[in-house]
């Protein structure tokens, strides 16, 4: 987009019939209202819930001209009155969840929330609350930053605002996309032990790589949560970070410890049958729904990630005009870590 220019480039989530819906089209350049900041998008990231969206089935459908995606990382190029947390130039990441700054949850949250019930960042700009802005260290390049909103937050969120992480307790996280990888590192540099689960041999290998302590093929086996307590003799894991959802919660129940906590955050695997719940009272089990986190959460988050040095894993990264290239890939479940689309 050249100086002065009116117009920018935007994605839409068209029909919501599937991904192949997602549409580039032209629209107005967004205009900072009071309490506002328009943000020129760097580079954005994707997650599960951006291909739910694009099937109708996050929230139900959205207007078919709705900007899709949250995560995103860009400089602030405009401000509206009564701004005072950000200036212009600034490197920002946003909370996709706007309004919830700190706290408990409130379901009134999801509005708005970037990218589901308010437009995303998708597009070459994009116009956000300030309030909802975090800044990106000096040392971390917008591509990386790009990854943490929804990652970090949910991250975060499980092990430490919920799970009270300490050194030396035992995390399991299910699965290597975006928010299973960030839990990974995340802990290991808050000197916990790592359990995680994949169905690749060669994506366990890489988690063994960034630290990983206990990696379990669970293809190959069935009843994985055994050999979670095997390896951690009979005990369990402190902390879960449940991605998957319903269809492996009775084994991420059966292999935590006493007074352990289990973070519900995916809704990838549905349940053939009720989840046996008995082991939480049996051992004192905590279980709590994660909803990403908070704008405080995230900046704890990132202030964490930056004084650990952790480097996101970025699996691949596609130009703008391939943000479909994106989607489909991580459609395929290839990738390990997050999926990145890079605007300028």
């Amino acid at each position: 987009m050249t100086k002065g220019q009116e117009t920018m480039k935007a994605y839409e989530i068209g029909d919501q019939e599937n991904i192949e819906s997602l549409r580039l089209v032209d629209r107005d350049n967004p205009i900072a209202g009071p309490g506002q900041a328009v943000i020129k998008v760097h580079f954005s990231a994707l997650n599960h819930r951006d291909l739910m969206i694009m099937e109708g089935r996050y929230g139900g459908p959205k207007p078919s001209n709705r900007i899709p995606v949250c995560d995103g990382a860009g400089e602030v190029i405009a401000i509206g009155e009564n701004v005072t947390n950000t200036k212009l130039g600034d490197r920002v990441i946003m909370c996709h969840f706007t309004r919830w700054i700190s706290g408990p949850w409130n379901p009134e949250y999801f509005l708005p929330d970037l990218g589901n019930t308010a437009d995303g960042v998708l597009a070459e700009r994009t116009v956000v609350s300030a309030d909802c802005l975090v800044n990106i260290p000096e040392s971390m390049s917008y591509k990386d930053a790009s990854t943490l909103p929804v990652a970090a937050n949910t991250s975060w969120h499980a092990l430490e605002t919920l799970g009270q992480m300490k050194a030396g307790d035992t995390v399991l996280t299910l699965g290597t996309g975006g928010v299973s990888v960030m839990a990974l590192q995340l802990a290991k540099a808050g000197g916990a032990r790592v359990a995680i689960t994949s169905s690749s041999n060669d994506k366990l290998a890489k988690m063994r790589d960034l630290g990983a302590d206990i990696t379990v093929n669970y293809r190959l086996n069935k009843d994985w949560e055994k050999v979670v307590l095997e390896k951690t003799a009979g005990r369990g894991v402190d902390i879960v970070v449940e991605t998957v959802g319903l269809g492996t919660l009775s084994k991420s129940i059966a292999c935590t410890a006493p007074n352990g906590s289990i973070g519900m955050i995916g809704g990838l695997a549905q349940a053939t049958e009720p989840p046996n719940l008995f082991g939480l009272l049996m051992n004192n089990i905590s279980l709590k729904g994660i909803t990403s986190g908070s704008r405080r959460m995230l900046e704890d988050a990132l202030a964490a990630i930056h004084t650990n040095k952790v480097q996101p894993v970025v699996d691949r990264v596609f130009p703008f005009d391939k943000a479909l290239d994106a989607y489909r890939y991580l459609e395929s479940g290839a990738h390990v870590g997050k999926v990145v689309i890079q605007h300028s």
